[in-house]
């Protein structure tokens, strides 16, 4: 019932929005990143940036994968730094969840920081009014950003502990 309404409010209005949450695993001392996309969005991203207007981005062909399409994009229009340095991103993988599309990203070998600054401008270059929220969950409450074509990235600061 909720992907119902969903889908029509998605309908009547459509919003360009990804969702990214990165959290710290204390235990594996690594951060720990999803970020959920409109498939239609990032399909229309993908056909552009490779000038290829009838990819299906779901059956590729020729030798392309969905998971390397979506892993080259996402890796090019996601960046982190702690502070100030920038870190590894590993592409671990993807799962299709209507509309969306989740992907899992981690940066492993993470043991504390006082800055973390992100760079998302995933669809910008295809929508003007894409909008990508970013919550840091990081020992203590969760941090939020919100990042757009005119300031596609932003930092947060913590405190010692």
């Amino acid at each position: 019932m909720i992907t119902l309404f969903y889908s029509f409010l998605l309908f009547l209005h459509p919003i360009h929005l990804s969702v990214s949450e990165i959290n710290y695993s204390e235990k594996d001392n690594a951060l720990q990143i999803t970020s959920r996309i409109f498939l239609d969005d990032l399909e229309l991203s993908i056909q552009k940036k490779l000038n290829k207007p009838d990819l299906d981005l779901l059956v590729p062909g020729k030798e392309l994968t969905t998971e390397k399409l979506i892993s080259d994009y996402v890796l090019q229009h996601l960046t982190i730094k702690l502070d100030g340095k920038i870190q590894k991103l590993n592409f671990l993988g993807f799962e299709r969840e209507d509309p969306a599309v989740i992907c899992y990203i981690e940066i492993e070998n993470v043991k504390k920081f006082k800055s973390i600054e992100i760079k998302n401008d995933v669809i910008m270059e295809t929508h003007y009014d894409q909008s990508n929220l970013v919550h840091v969950t990081y020992k203590g409450p969760v941090k939020s950003l919100r990042l757009v074509r005119d300031k596609p990235s932003d930092a947060l600061t913590f405190e010692s502990k």
